[in-house]
């Protein structure tokens, strides 16, 4: 079997090493700028598919397909973000006689629509939060919603997520330019400008199901996830079990993520997203209907491969474990690491990493998309890689979470690694209270000092200088042994091995 990866970076290097677990032969694409990645290296085959810009790369579905049957794809793995959750995509792929491994296109579609998922949430008796029913058309009666349901009053794109079409409204006087941003911002990211209103929960924790779902009607819960530690709205630290989640609660979560999910006869890996107040009410957020970037945590307390099992389920595969197996084991926390610089309200942070240094040692993972040498571009997301730990209980983890963090080195970008570092000692967090306003209510850029071994102001502190002098030394030395050539390591085996693989196939 081959399957041809629709991604880059570190979710392509994650499902690659699933895929030669099971003996699957993986295509990537790629980029001009990506060229040097470890993806490409790692796939058995690699096509590049133009230059920089998304829309003629990562988003060209008729080039991805294309690719796809000239190296003989059996199925396509999306991955997350670019085209995971495009109906259209998934329909391309299975008219192309390609296995699409995820959900139908119908699913993709109805839990694609934010308003028509509450709609489907509501008809099987899950909450939702108080809101409109449909698009706003003008502003007078998005006015009178607003006043009906009180403010503060949370603007919504009914496309799209990860933050974006999204607006919080405390007074009524902000309303009229709220609206406007917001489809704006919407149509620009989704094209689609259609918004929704919903009462703004305060205190909330954003707590996620992850779900699996067979072709014969079978749909288990693995677990719930906290997301609640964001900046602009998207997820920087996750953990598993969530802190705040009793069994009572668990329960009804799991109950409700199965109904949605058998709803619209879902398959494969997919995530109900709820919203949870202090008071331990719970509300259907949204559905994503994808693998998510915070799967590892979930896969580290249960044990199951999450990618494996999106692979056997597009197969046509029946569950192999039922709800009473799924006995989750410690806790495990998840940091991502971004080029982005925390000290400045978490911009990203572009340039070549010329230092890097992952950490080591039993229950520590990394996926990671970057690797010593490689450039990070504006072009794409910025996310340099997931660190995940496990640990007997909470506080071992975020002890075992911390040492790591410690040993990450990562120079010639700004990273998240101080910010991660500073949570970890935060004691609200490490008490387990907190909610999605963490950082705006406690996150005191100078507070990271201490956990920086770089300043400010770009140099090195005297505690940290030497190490690292030493280590860029040994990294230089390394390279003159090798006798490194112009090309990279990705170019020099996809010219030498992979493309002579290609030129025997085809």
């Amino acid at each position: 079997m081959r399957i041809l990866i629709a991604n880059r970076g570190e979710i392509a290097v994650r499902i690659i090493r699933t895929c030669k677990v099971l003996g699957i032969e993986t295509i990537a694409i790629y980029s001009k700028v990506d060229k040097d990645k470890p993806f490409v290296a790692m796939a058995d085959y690699a096509e590049c598919i133009g230059e920089a810009n998304p829309a003629e790369t990562y988003l060209n579905m008729e080039k991805i397909i294309d690719v796809a049957k000239k190296l003989k794809a059996d199925a396509i793995h999306p991955g997350y973000g670019f085209l995971s959750e495009n109906d259209e995509f998934a329909k391309l792929v299975q008219d192309n006689g390609l296995i699409f491994i995820g959900p139908s296109a119908d699913a993709i579609k109805k839990m694609g629509d934010k308003l028509e998922a509450r709609e489907i949430a509501k008809k099987v008796g899950v909450p939702i939060v108080p809101g409109s029913e449909s698009p706003i058309s003008d502003i007078q009666s998005a006015i009178e919603i607003a006043r009906k349901i009180g403010f503060p009053i949370l603007i919504k794109a009914a496309a799209g997520g990860g933050g974006k079409g999204m607006r919080i409204v405390h007074k009524e006087e902000d309303f009229e330019s709220a609206i406007r941003g917001a489809k704006n911002e919407a149509k620009f990211a989704f094209g689609d400008d259609r918004v929704y209103i919903e009462k703004y929960v305060e205190e909330p924790h954003h707590i996620e199901v992850q779900i699996l779902a067979d072709k014969f009607g079978n749909v288990i819960a693995l677990g719930e996830r906290e997301c609640s530690i964001q900046r602009r709205h998207q997820k920087v630290i996750e953990e598993t079990p969530s802190p705040i989640v009793t069994a009572e609660l668990r329960e009804k979560l799991f109950e409700s993520a199965i109904k949605i999910a058998k709803a619209v006869n879902y398959e494969n890996a997919g995530t109900i997203e709820f919203i949870v107040d202090k008071n331990r009410n719970f509300y259907f957020l949204e559905m994503n209907t994808r693998l998510q970037v915070e799967h590892p945590v979930t896969e580290m307390v249960t044990g199951i491969d999450i990618v494996a099992e999106q692979i056997k389920i597009a197969l046509g595969n029946k569950l192999s474990f039922s709800q009473e197996d799924i006995k989750p084991r410690g806790h495990a926390i998840e940091c991502r690491i971004y080029a982005e610089d925390p000290f400045n309200n978490f911009l990203p942070s572009t340039g070549k990493i010329t230092l890097m240094k992952e950490p080591t040692g039993p229950w520590v993972r990394v996926d990671a998309g970057i690797e010593e040498g490689n450039e990070i571009t504006i072009h794409y997301d910025p996310m340099i890689s997931k660190l995940v730990v496990w640990g007997k209980d909470r506080i071992e983890a975020i002890d075992r979470m911390k040492t790591a963090l410690s040993e990450y080195k990562i120079f010639g970008v700004k990273t998240t690694i101080p910010f991660c570092l500073w949570v970890m000692n935060n004691e609200h967090f490490r008490q387990g209270k907190y909610d999605t306003h963490f950082i705006q209510n406690y996150f005191k850029p100078s507070e990271l000092n201490e956990f920086d071994e770089i300043s400010k102001d770009g140099k090195l502190t005297p505690e940290i200088a030497p190490a690292i002098a030493f280590a860029i030394l040994n990294s230089v030395k390394k390279k003159q042994n090798q006798q490194v050539d112009k090309s990279s390591n990705a170019e020099r085996k996809i010219n030498r091995w992979k493309m002579k693989r290609y030129e025997n196939f085809r």
